[in-house]
């Protein structure tokens, strides 16, 4: 073991002197190989980041890895029973969805049936189970803007972690205003920005209309205007049995940690009660992971080729150096060097030049990486604060080795096999 340990550092020492006597061709080595490896490096910092870009999407409107969620049909006494259950504790969160109007009364807002600001869905009536059909506009169209408004039983954001945009979030340690307090989100924002409308809001069933406050703005992901409530702030107007509508439908779902027993005692009360619930946990990872494994294989295959080339490079400076010190190497032979030492000088040439490439790389793409971010971060929020992810600098290190190894093999066997007799022509 310790004779394989001096052969070792025996060959380290010599490649670095090799390399300190041959400055230009490692340089010219390392050149050929740059790109390649520098190529591998920014494909897997790219596919990383590319990977986290579209796991916080995915965050943004399905929720966290691993949250479960109940899902039930908006009939009976459904949200009675949902905010029995969920009241009071912080690993399990009630969504309910209703429709409000926020604006002057008596009108037809601007996004009928809650579109987007720069779309029109049309709306003009809604048609019930039964078969009959009412008009909803209500007047000609004023400075109004419906949204979808959602009803929270505590802070969503420990299962959909929303991007914070401005102002603050709903503060549910403190005691239910009369006034609700709204969390826009950035659709919703774009509409009371491009329209000023009365603070007064009109949601069916509510014995009155409200006087709502907005105190922040979020990034949910959500393309349509929507606002977020306390629930114990819009049942002061509105009475359990109005946060849903079994005619036009609407959003009732639980949100909740994989290990709280809230799942088996709310499934079993709404089984009791005649509804069926749906049980289900986000798993996004893995339903994109084969986009992903997919995407990632094609931009390797092009580094893969990149790379290749530098591996040639290499192979001929590799060549031409042994070519040039045959008589060093058989005389190092007549004096007893293994031919296992010879082949291990011009592989640790070979594998430091690989390194020393690497780290070029990983350098080069760092500093990159912070240039892009701070020139174009404030409108890419991809690229905003953006940290060079490690496992790219691992890639181009084993890329760097593997180049270094493949395009020094063939010259190590060939220093490994010049014979003894070679010294006595010099």
């Amino acid at each position: 073991m310790r004779r394989l340990s001096g052969r070792f550092r025996s060959s380290l020492i010599i490649g670095i002197q090799g390399i300190r006597a041959r400055k230009l061709r490692t340089l010219l080595s390392m050149v050929s190989l740059f790109l390649g490896v520098l190529a591998v490096v920014v494909v897997q910092a790219g596919a990383s980041i590319a990977e986290r870009a579209l796991m916080a999407d995915l965050e943004l409107t399905a929720g966290i890895d691993g949250t479960k969620t109940v899902d039930m049909p908006p009939q009976g006494n459904a949200a009675g029973i949902v905010i029995k259950t969920v009241e009071g504790r912080s690993d399990a969160v009630a969504s309910l969805g209703v429709e409000a109007i926020i604006g002057e009364p008596g009108v037809t807002p601007v996004n009928e049936g809650g579109s987007p600001m720069d779309q029109d869905w049309g709306g003009g009536q809604v048609c019930y189970g039964d078969g009959h059909c009412e008009s909803t506009a209500s007047g000609p169209k004023g400075e109004a803007v419906e949204v979808h408004l959602t009803a929270l039983t505590g802070d969503i954001r420990a299962f959909r972690p929303f991007r914070h945009e401005a102002g603050r979030w709903l503060d549910f340690s403190t005691v239910p205003s009369m006034a609700p307090r709204l969390v826009l989100n950035k659709e919703a924002a774009k509409g009371f920005t491009q329209h000023h409308v009365p603070a007064e809001m009109r949601v069916k069933g509510a014995t009155a209309n409200l006087t709502p406050r907005f105190v922040g703005v979020v990034d949910d992901g959500d393309d349509v205007p929507r606002a977020y409530v306390r629930l114990d702030e819009l049942a002061n107007w509105l009475p359990t049995a109005g946060l849903i509508d079994p005619n036009t439908g609407g959003e009732l779902r639980v949100m909740m940690a994989p290990s709280t027993p809230v799942e088996q005692v709310l499934v079993s009360r709404l089984k009791g009660a005649g509804i069926e619930s749906y049980v289900s946990t986000i798993n996004s990872k893995k339903e994109r992971q084969k986009e992903i494994t997919l995407l990632r294989l094609v931009f390797f295959s092009m580094a893969g080729l990149v790379l290749l080339i530098g591996v040639a490079g290499i192979l001929n400076v590799g060549l031409a150096t042994v070519g040039e010190r045959v008589e060093e190497f058989a005389l190092r032979r007549a004096v007893g060097t293994p031919r296992s030492l010879l082949a291990g000088i011009v592989l640790a040439e070979t594998l430091l030049t690989g390194l020393l490439t690497a780290a070029a790389a990983i350098g080069v793409s760092v500093a990159g990486l912070a240039v892009v971010s701070r020139l174009v971060g404030d409108s890419q929020p991809l690229l905003h604060d953006v940290t060079f992810p490690w496992d790219a600098g691992v890639a181009g290190i084993i890329a760097g080795l593997v180049a270094g190894a493949l395009g020094g093999l063939i010259p190590a066997i060939r220093a490994a096999g010049i014979p003894i007799a070679t010294v006595m022509r010099a």
